[in-house]
């Protein structure tokens, strides 16, 4: 199975509105509510993909038991820590004039020590049986910057591949412990290695370096528009799906994520891995909830992407 992580969960209420005005009067012509949290919204993607998923996660209050019962919805198995607090709720506005979406988050809880402990007792449990793990988000208060750094050398104690979402001093700390996969989106790279690239040209030179010198193993920056750039071990790629008219776009970056554990895992090249993650990621946005994907809007835009090598890098 694959074994995902969420640290800092969310319930995703997405309000969907013509478009945002500043001090004026608004009313959604619908609302929904979604998983949230990357690690939630991966798993949600695996299941998607009819995938055997087993997700770890923090969880608090009235909004964490509602998050529970959706993820029970989606049929997606779960080992939940209850601690004290109120999980987040995450505002998703999404525009339907604009395509594209907004988040105002509220709600936090801290994890204590012994919670901590609780986490890595059950994964330690739990990763003995999984094929990889996805460990992604933000830490809440509470967690040491090391969180995954730990994760990473329980998982390569049992030869578990493992990526981590994250950007900030929690991969950081985590690099060195070299992760298979480090992915982030193109602001988080900005901000963790505090580096402006104001071109894809930029981010990439920007990136190589970063990679040489971090030693990362994989580095993966998906880059919304302008498609997914990735320096592996077996080439640097831009994975470019097919342009649509985003109904909701949140989660779809956590679908990269899922897509590239799934095919990596079944041996799939770089490449190929690549253009499904791509063709994942474009079908997250055709759907109104947070993550939600159809396999046959996948299968559909798979053909349509295409894999750039970007020789002389």
């Amino acid at each position: 199975m694959y074994l995902t992580i969420n640290p800092n969960s969310a319930l995703d209420r997405v309000l969907f509105i013509e478009q945002f005005i500043p001090g004026g009067r608004m009313i959604p012509s619908k609302t929904i509510e979604s998983v949230g949290g990357k690690g939630f919204d991966t798993a949600v993607v695996l299941r998607a993909l009819e995938l055997d998923t087993l997700t770890i996660g923090y969880v608090a209050g009235e909004t964490g038991r509602t998050l529970a019962h959706l993820l029970e919805r989606y049929g997606i198995r779960h080992d939940l820590i209850w601690v004290e607090g109120e999980t987040r709720v995450a505002l998703v506005i999404a525009e339907t004039l604009h395509h594209r979406h907004s988040h105002i988050i509220y709600g936090s809880y801290t994890v204590p020590p012994e919670a901590c402990d609780d986490f890595f007792t059950r994964f330690t449990h739990h990763v003995a049986n999984a094929k990889w793990v996805i460990g992604a988000g933000s830490l809440p208060e509470g967690l040491p910057k090391d969180f995954y750094r730990r994760v990473i050398k329980i998982a390569a104690e049992h030869h578990v591949s493992v990526l981590i979402d994250c950007p900030g001093e929690p991969i950081l700390q985590a690099i060195p412990a070299q992760p298979m996969i480090v992915k982030m989106n193109w602001q988080e790279f900005e901000r963790t290695f505090q580096l402006s690239a104001a071109t894809l040209q930029e981010l990439a030179d920007q990136a190589i370096r970063v990679r040489q010198a971090k030693q990362i193993s994989n580095l993966v920056i998906t880059c919304g528009e302008h498609g997914i750039l990735a320096l592996t071990s077996q080439g640097n790629f831009l994975a470019l799906p097919p342009k649509q008219k985003a109904i909701n776009a949140a989660g779809a970056g956590d679908a990269v994520s899922a897509a590239l554990a799934w095919r990596l895992s079944l041996g799939d090249d770089w490449a190929l891995a690549l253009k499904w993650a791509a063709a994942t990621g474009a079908a997250v946005v055709l759907t109104e909830g947070t993550a939600d994907c159809r396999r046959e809007d996948i299968d559909r835009l798979y053909p349509q992407t295409v894999i750039q090598e970007l020789n002389g890098f």
